[in-house]
């Protein structure tokens, strides 16, 4: 959709005020990094309710203005449901992981792997893992592009671009420091805009009462279409093992001072996942009354929702601000994906299979440099998909695939965390056979395209994982060597630090 009306000189000046932080940020941080431990770990300092805030900032980018206000013009309160689905998966992730994470993890997500499954897992999680993330983090950069310059009339280059260059810069020179505290800056950013939005719509529709009176049937209901509670339920599992595992909010619960602070990392962000979705999607929803004119069929209209409501209710200035919100969303979950896959690269291959010997400056070299490959990396593969495909087939796809790979990645971590009784081979067994799953019902799906719907693929990954699990187990047991280094290591994930 095109802009109603273009940026002003005062809007302009608030994106510029907005980078400008972020690059203050980078550098102040940046002069204060000795070693990789503290770039990638935050030398376990970290205060929970900054490593909270920026757990909840890398749990959704620009997506969200796009689909979820999509959603919410057309259906209502359905994701809301959705967004509360996370709530749940957080809580439960913070009260079994958050601890763990905290005494197995010092500078890489990975770096347990192979103390508990050896190094051709961890090798394993490592090039698999990488595309996934670099794919994830260039599809929110095109939702970026998209939604800002094309809803709002910022330049859709210069949105992908800046947005890129700036989370590069100052996860560059700061590492996970600089990422937590200008997360916290960019949600405070959001949410002020989050928080007035609601009270122009509300005047715009005449009041509450007034909303709810004119809303359509049915606008209300928790579930509608294809968000079906079935839907709901396999949401919540594979977002259950996805925030237990994901790399760079895993790197959250182990950058804290201590123990009890990792748990309230994720008590935190349950309790603002619950408060924030209602209000952050009554724009949209109140969009229905007011505008009810935007074609549902198009999908460009859709993806337009949210900016057509700022372009209609706000006033100069506060258009510039929602560009930095937009920005915000996207820029803490990029920054926490460049540094969380920074560490994997540097500890997991550089440092294991390249220079074990490698000196902490060394390595922090290392790991700048990596932060800027993986930053040029995923803006190189913005534009290759916004020239290639464009953004709705990519989403779509995208969203198939992460319901291929996820459960096949995150079901091991996680369970290798947990459980004991799963032997060394039984990972390796069970990321294989899910993948070759996933793998061949996408391909069969070419025929029966109904077999990749997340609600099908999903379960048959998950299923077939877990048999991996179990099974190699069974017939791939461990040697007596084995079974103590399994002791060992969860005689220090079982013992407080």
């Amino acid at each position: 959709m095109v802009a109603e009306r273009a940026l002003s000189g005062l809007d302009y000046a608030v994106i510029a005020a907005f980078f400008a932080t972020m690059v203050g940020v980078g550098l102040f941080f940046g002069r204060r990094q000795k070693g990789a431990e503290g770039f990638f770990g935050g030398d376990k300092s970290m205060p929970w309710w900054l490593a909270g805030v920026s757990f909840y900032m890398c749990t959704f980018s620009a997506l969200a203005f796009v689909m979820y206000s999509a959603l919410a013009y057309k259906f209502g309160f359905v994701p809301v449901t959705v967004s509360w689905g996370l709530v749940p998966a957080i809580f439960l992730g913070a009260q079994f992981t958050a601890v763990r994470w905290r005494r197995v993890a010092r500078t890489s997500p990975l770096e347990f792997i192979e103390k508990r499954y050896g190094n051709r897992m961890r090798q394993g999680l490592v090039w698999l893992g990488l595309p996934m993330r670099g794919l994830d983090d260039a599809m929110k950069l095109l939702a970026i592009g998209t939604v800002v310059g094309i809803g709002l009339g910022f330049p859709l280059e210069w949105a992908i671009v800046a947005s890129g260059i700036i989370v590069i810069f100052y996860t560059f020179l700061g590492g996970l420091k600089a990422t937590l505290v200008a997360d916290f800056v960019q949600f405070l950013v959001l949410f002020s805009v989050v928080l007035t939005l609601p009270f122009f719509c509300l005047d715009r529709v005449g009041g509450f009462a007034n909303f709810v009176d004119k809303a359509p049937e049915g606008f209300f209901s928790f579930t509608a279409g294809k968000y079906t509670w079935w839907y709901m339920i396999v949401l919540f599992a594979i977002s259950l093992v996805n925030r237990c595992t994901s790399w760079s909010l895993v790197q959250r619960y182990y950058s804290t001072r201590s123990e009890s602070d990792a748990k309230k990392v994720g008590y935190l962000v349950a309790a603002l996942l619950f408060v924030g979705p209602p209000l952050f999607f009554f724009p949209a929803m109140s969009a229905r009354v007011f505008m009810p004119g935007l074609d549902m069929g198009s999908a460009e209209a859709m993806n337009g929702v949210y900016a057509t409501v700022c372009l209609s209710v706000l006033p100069t200035g506060m258009i510039g601000m929602v560009v930095a919100a937009m920005f915000s969303a996207t820029m803490s979950t990029l920054a926490g994906d460049f540094n969380a896959v920074a560490s994997v690269v540097t500890n997991d291959f550089y440092v294991r299979m390249v220079s074990p010997g490698a000196s902490q400056r060394v390595k922090l070299v290392f790991a700048r440099c990596a932060t800027g490959a993986i930053g040029a990396l995923v803006i190189a593969l913005t534009f290759l998909m916004r020239y290639a495909q464009g953004a709705d087939d990519l989403l779509n796809v995208a969203n198939k695939m992460f319901s291929v790979f996820v459960p096949p990645i995150a079901v091991p971590i996680a369970a290798g965390l947990l459980v004991k009784r799963i032997s060394r081979k039984a990972g390796l067994c069970a990321l294989l056979s899910g993948i070759a799953a996933g793998a061949f019902g996408f391909v069969i799906g070419g025929w029966v395209p109904g077999l990749r719907e997340m609600t099908v693929m999903t379960p048959i990954t998950f299923t077939v994982t877990i048999l991996g699990l179990v099974l190699g187990t069974r017939f791939c047991p461990d040697s007596d060597e084995e079974r103590r280094q399994i002791e060992k290591f969860f005689e220090r994930a079982n013992t407080p630090t």
